[in-house]
């Protein structure tokens, strides 16, 4: 059987990052100070002004205009021809305590909020991930990299990518279609003022499309880059941008739920996250284990209950073992409630903002700890006993 997947990414400077990344950069400075602050924080930017709001309880202090000024310099915003200027920006502090009636069902370890948390893994690519996600990470990663790098010098913060890929039987064959969107400054423009030069546009297809997606390409691939001709109004200049409106993009790209929550901004007390990150772990050791070649996890709680309501496993008809026993296994050997999570996943780290770009799973560095392989040997030991 054919049939097709799509995801997408966006760059670091694309609204809806740059407000997850500030977020996430104010946990990490409470959590440096104090790793038992409580951050429920959001942002919001547009046009020559950005909000930080939300709710935090430290015993530090976040000097949040510099903070969000040196992210902004880092992004990439700094200078008036990309439509918005760490410099210049107006920022706004409305940041205040989170609740008591919240507080007191946290302290005693229970979940920070209720919801459904999903973890997914699969044998598509190296890092058990679906691979049209993992193509539209790269490349915006490589837009970047070409961009700071001065590769591309044209090139300003803001882009997008997407990817469709073309399965048969469940394998991933080939890349029907790329769609690169990429911001840019008027030097690339052609005599019409409304579109980028042909060069250019081969340019961007020949320096970021092919290096990355070369093994999936083939003669019928086809190239979308900047659709509507031109793209020198980017960033906060040309959209809003908000904490939180990227969830596909942060989790699997949509070939399975993304959860009932948003992960940028939130300490790990809130579950959104931390049993996002920990439903990831054990699907993915599960997978790592071959006790299922793709397997879901679904979590669910309720606000001040430190124990889940519901443990849900789905291998798709792909398991070693039953969905109901994979259940209970995780059920009896694992610790769910918060507390166990954090320990676990040792959460209380200024590790949050690197995770705000570019995915929260399927990433090798060490600050994911939910992407280990530590328990592969004792899942395939539990196994062998049901």
């Amino acid at each position: 059987m054919k049939y097709f997947l799509t995801a997408e990414s966006v760059a670091e400077g694309h609204p809806d990052k740059i407000c997850d990344q500030i977020s996430d950069g104010i946990l990490d400075d409470v959590l440096r100070q104090d790793p038992q602050g409580r951050v429920a924080c959001e942002t919001f930017v547009t046009m020559g002004l950005l909000i930080v709001g939300g709710e935090i309880t430290t015993s530090g202090y976040v000097d949040v205009h510099t903070l969000v000024r040196n992210i902004l310099k880092e992004i990439g915003y700094t200078d008036p021809k990309y439509g918005f200027d760490y410099h210049t920006c107006a920022i706004i502090n409305a940041i205040h305590n989170q609740s008591p009636d919240i507080a007191q069902g946290v302290d005693k370890g229970g979940a920070g909020d209720q919801g459904f948390m999903v973890g997914y893994a699969c044998k598509e690519t190296e890092e058990y991930m679906p691979l049209p996600i993992m193509l539209a990470h790269r490349l915006v990663y490589r837009m970047a990299e070409v961009r700071k790098k001065g590769i591309l010098k044209y090139l300003g913060p803001d882009g997008k990518s997407q990817v469709t890929v073309e399965y048969n039987n469940d394998i991933p064959k080939r890349i029907d279609s790329v769609v690169l969107a990429c911001q840019h400054t008027e030097d690339v423009l052609d005599t019409s003022g409304k579109r980028i030069t042909k060069k250019a546009r081969q340019e961007l297809i020949e320096v970021i499309a092919k290096p990355i997606l070369k093994e999936y390409i083939d003669k019928n691939t086809k190239y979308y880059v900047n659709e509507t001709g031109k793209f020198t109004i980017g960033g906060p200049q040309s959209d809003t941008g908000m904490t939180g409106r990227k969830i596909i993009v942060d989790t699997y790209g949509g070939v399975v739920s993304p959860g009932g929550g948003a992960f940028s901004g939130k300490d790990p007390t809130k579950v959104d996250r931390s049993a996002a990150y920990m439903a990831r772990y054990i699907a993915k050791n599960i997978v790592a284990a071959d006790l299922a070649e793709k397997c879901l996890v679904n979590l669910a709680y309720v606000i001040g209950r430190a124990q889940p309501l519901a443990v849900m496993v789905d291998t798709y008809g792909t398991g070693k073992i039953s969905d109901e026993a994979l259940s209970q296994l995780i059920l009896k050997k694992f610790d769910l409630t918060p507390r166990g999570i954090i320990k676990e996943l040792n959460l209380l780290r200024p590790i949050y903002r690197k995770t705000a770009c570019y995915g929260h799973f399927g990433r090798s560095e060490p600050e994911f700890s939910w992407e280990k392989l530590d328990k592969v040997e004792f899942l395939q030991k539990e196994a062998k006993k049901i």
